[in-house]
Parts: C-alpha cells; structure tokens; sequence
C-alpha cells in the first residue's frame, strides 16, 4: 500500500509542474496527458465527462484551469509530505486548486467508484463550463443528488453555504463526514466553485477540503499525507449512506440578503462574454455593492491580511500604506 500511495502521489506532483493558463499550450499538453486517455474529448465547452456505473446519482467534479499568468512548466518541491513550488520559478501558484481535484477523480475512476464523473472548463474566470452545461441540462442531470466539487482549501470542510445561499443541508455534510471518516465538518463560509452552478437543479451542492492552503498565490501548498488519506476514503467510503435532505427550490442565506449575490447564475442574465467585456470601473462597483462578499471570499483564500498585502504587492500596491500595518508600528 505504501508503494502504491508513493506511485499514486507522484503523478499528483508531476499534475503540479504544468501551468494551466486557459487556452495555453501546456493546458493542452496537460489534458493530453491526464484527461483525453479517461475521459476521450470534452464537450463543446470544454467540460469533460465520464459516467461510471448504471444511472449513478452523484457527480465528482473539478476543473483544469488554474490561475497561472504564463505558459509552460514548473519546478515543485516535495518536503515533510507537503508539496510548494520550487525557489526557482518565477512568482505565480502552484496550482493544487484544482489538479488536486482531478487527481482525486482519476484515482476513483480508477478504482471503479461509480459516479458522474466532470472536470471543468474555466472555472477561475466564472465557472463558464459548469454554467454552460447545466444550461444544456444534460440527460444524467435528473437522477444526479448530489454534486460533490474537490476544490476547498484545508482539512476539515464540507461546505454547507456558497456566496452565503445554502446549497447543501447539515444532515448531508454530516453524512458525508461519517462515510469519510476523516473528522470533516459542516462549514458555511463556502466562496464560489463549480458545484454552486448545479444548486437551483440539485438536492446537495458541496465543496469538500483536498489538503490546499494559501490557493491562488505563490506560497500556496498541497499537503500530499492528506490527500492520500482523503483518496482512501473517498474509495473506501459507503456512498449509499449519504443523506438527502436539501430542497433546490428553497433559497435559504446564511448572512442575510446583502451578503452575497442578489441571485444565482447572475451571468446568465447577461451575455456569455460578461467576463471579456469587463472594466476595472466594472469591479470597483462590485467591490463596493459586496464589500462583505468579498471580505469573506479573500478569507477563503488567505492564510491572513499579512498574506493578502503579500500578493497585492505584486500588482502595484506599497503595503506599507494600509491602516492594518501602521497600526502595529
């Protein structure tokens, strides 16, 4: 079994070295590798399916795109179990949100886990892939309940809320949590992934912790025990003891009406190509009609506010200028 994890964990690390930039070079030469030999070609919008079993009722889902800037390959390094990028590359991720993801599918699919199994197209520019296929309301959709997406941060996770509206009930997260065996728990502090795009359709709309932290910036980390305790699990785990409970037609906030977005699916009610026509006039209003939104979204992402300065340090800003750093001199 140790031989194995070892053989396994390996060709998550190596999943690490590619740069995932949408419509990049190496994003192709990374589904060529890891994603055409399971799942064939994707769909006209770039998803990838794969059904495993006779009329499954639970889709696994990830997506392949990362937040890289540039194209190519990178170095990572490998020390007490966890996984970081290497000193010599050029400052962007490491990219464990989400190849940790589709790491986790292809070892079930693999073990012959049934389940409906997706990997995403662009998700870090607005979950396009996942808004576009449940809009064409595939034939499998209706026997799915629950949709399960591998693209959390830490250990302990299972999200209950996204963008503040309950998209998975505490009875499932709890049953999720027993099969597993992990410690997980019900957390209502979810941001935004792939499997919100399926609540208004489905019963149990979750995001399960895969080992990350510091996602979407160059101290992010993937610690490799986790992830092979959580793939155990995730094989080894008793999917008919899972609860259904939620109904996708009740909308239910967790914070309150001005916490998160007025509705699901918002961009729908515009055109496809909202996320290419964008402003910065366009996101300053956005920061001020969800400033609490978005407060709890970079919580989700930063190990703390120090780490936040970090990164917009990178884009121009003196640190030194913030209230939250004089405050400490």
């Amino acid at each position: 079994m140790k031989k194995e994890r070892i053989r396994t964990l390996h060709s998550l690390v190596t999943m690490l070295t590619y740069k995932r930039k949408h419509g990049t070079e190496s994003i192709k030469d990374f589904c060529a590798r890891y994603l055409h030999p399971t799942f064939g070609h994707p769909d006209k919008d770039g998803n990838y399916v794969l059904i495993v079993g006779d009329k499954p009722n639970i889709l696994y889902a990830a997506h392949y795109d990362s937040v890289h800037r540039s194209d190519g390959r990178q170095k990572v390094k490998v020390s007490g179990g966890v996984a970081t990028l290497h000193p010599d590359n050029e400052v962007e991720c490491l990219g464990a949100d989400c190849a940790t993801g589709i790491w986790l599918i292809l070892e079930m699919i693999d073990a012959g886990i049934e389940g409906v199994y997706v990997v995403h197209a662009q998700e870090e520019v607005g979950c396009l892939g996942s808004k576009a296929l449940v809009k064409r309301i595939p034939y499998w959709l209706g026997a799915i309940d629950a949709v399960i997406s591998f693209d959390r941060k830490g250990q302990s996770d299972i999200i209950t809320h996204q963008m503040g509206m309950r998209t998975a009930s505490d009875a499932f997260a709890h049953s999720l949590a027993d099969i597993l065996g992990l410690g997980h728990k019900p957390d209502d502090g979810g941001s935004y992934t792939d499997s919100n795009e399926y609540a208004e359709t489905v019963s149990e709309c979750t995001n399960l912790a895969v080992g990350y932290t510091d996602q979407h910036t160059a101290k992010e980390t993937q610690d490799l025990d986790y992830a092979a305790e959580l793939r155990d699990a995730l094989i080894e785990a008793d999917w008919s003891q899972l609860v259904f409970e939620r109904d996708p037609s009740v909308v239910e906030w967790a914070y309150g009406q001005d916490w998160g977005y007025p509705f699901r699916g918002f961009q729908s009610y515009y055109s496809d190509s909202l996320v290419e026509e964008d402003s910065l006039d366009d996101y300053y209003e956005i920061i001020r009609d969800y400033d609490k939104a978005l407060a709890k979204m970079l919580e989700d992402w930063f190990q703390s506010p120090y780490d936040l300065l970090d990164e917009l340090q990178r884009y121009g800003a003196d640190p030194f200028r913030s209230p939250l750093l004089r405050r400490y001199k």
